[in-house]
């Protein structure tokens, strides 16, 4: 059965009128759901330490701020935008002491319930809205009046509104311009930690690595072999993003087609497919966020250890290098871009 996409044209005018959103962790999401939510009319407060970074930008973006425990009293919405490993304690020491009693808690991705870090009030509504796209992201598309796609979920409604707080959100923030799905804190939190471990961002970035190292080890130049594994994906994800796979197959040569039929299934390969089904099955039993929440108790040294050896790898100094003499990536940014 194909999915519905939810236009703002689908939710009920008014549906948040009136009532007041506290955001609490003023990051790249937190950041630009106040000012769309803001600029789209609602009653917008951001829950900020005073003269902390995320008061400076809040008050240089024109939204009011409170400290986060006066931001949620009065608060019918509560968005916890902070970092997953945080969230427990935010909700602990701030939210559930100060929430009135039929206020929604709002996420914008569902490890903290999926993974019992959170079991909110019973009289809380629980909702999701997720968009798909980094935070500066979501805020130049919606001044660009189109909006980033978006999806929502329904935990739990305790108040009979839940799903109008939930779409109204989205809409708020541009999801339902961008177009809105339905899912459920489940899916979203599963298939996006399966997409970033396996795809977008582990898996993406060891097959860039491993062609450019297999390049360089067989004698070619590190930066001919920069430009060919990592420079030039960007042209095909771009195609990827406007038309699937099938206007990158418009746009490709001939050669580099019969390239990519022949080759792309001996790298990714039986064995593969398998290593990423271990992986979403980690997921799915709770391994992954147990490992986590472990590495974060222990002070993250893994975390920090690989992270630096993924900053230190041959491709990153010779792109450096490179992307120092690409004028296009230092001008400066169209208004729209740099808002």
């Amino acid at each position: 059965m194909a999915i519905t996409i939810y236009t703002n044209d689908d939710i009920r005018p008014g549906a948040i009128a009136g009532q007041r959103i506290a955001i609490i962790g003023y990051g790249s999401q937190g950041r630009a759901h106040a000012q769309n939510l803001k600029d789209s009319g609602q009653d917008v407060i951001a829950g900020v330490r005073h003269g902390g970074k995320g008061w400076r930008h809040a008050t240089a973006d024109g939204v009011p701020t409170a400290e986060p425990a006066d931001a949620v009293r009065g608060a019918d919405i509560i968005a916890i935008l902070t970092p997953d490993m945080a969230q427990a304690e935010v909700y602990r020491d701030i939210i559930e002491p100060n929430a009135k009693p039929g206020a929604a808690i709002l996420f914008a991705h569902g490890f903290s319930i999926i993974y019992g870090r959170i079991t909110p009030r019973a009289d809380m509504d629980v909702i999701l809205v997720a968009p798909k796209g980094p935070g500066d992201l979501v805020r130049r598309e919606y001044q660009r009046g189109r909006g980033v796609p978006s999806l929502f979920a329904i935990e739990q409604d305790a108040t009979g509104k839940a799903r109008d707080r939930a779409m109204g959100y989205a809409r708020g923030n541009g999801g339902a311009t961008g177009g809105l799905l339905e899912t459920t804190f489940r899916e979203e939190t599963e298939t996006d930690l399966f997409g970033e471990q396996a795809v977008l961002c582990g898996g993406a970035k060891e097959l860039v690595m491993s062609g450019f190292n297999t390049l360089v080890e067989a004698g070619y130049q590190p930066e001919i072999a920069y430009f060919e594994c990592m420079h030039e994906l960007k042209l095909i994800v771009d195609l990827f993003y406007e038309g699937g796979i099938t206007r990158m197959n418009e746009f490709i040569s001939e050669t580099a087609k019969w390239g990519s039929v022949k080759s792309g299934p001996r790298v990714i390969t039986d064995e593969t497919r398998a290593r990423m089904k271990t992986i979403l099955d980690e997921i799915q039993s709770g391994q992954f966020a147990r490992e986590w929440i472990e590495e974060n108790e222990a002070g993250k040294p893994r975390y920090d250890a690989w992270v630096q050896a993924d900053s230190e790898q041959p491709i990153e100094q010779t792109g450096a290098k490179l992307r120092e003499r690409m004028a296009w990536l230092h001008a400066p940014q169209a208004p729209a871009e740099a808002a």
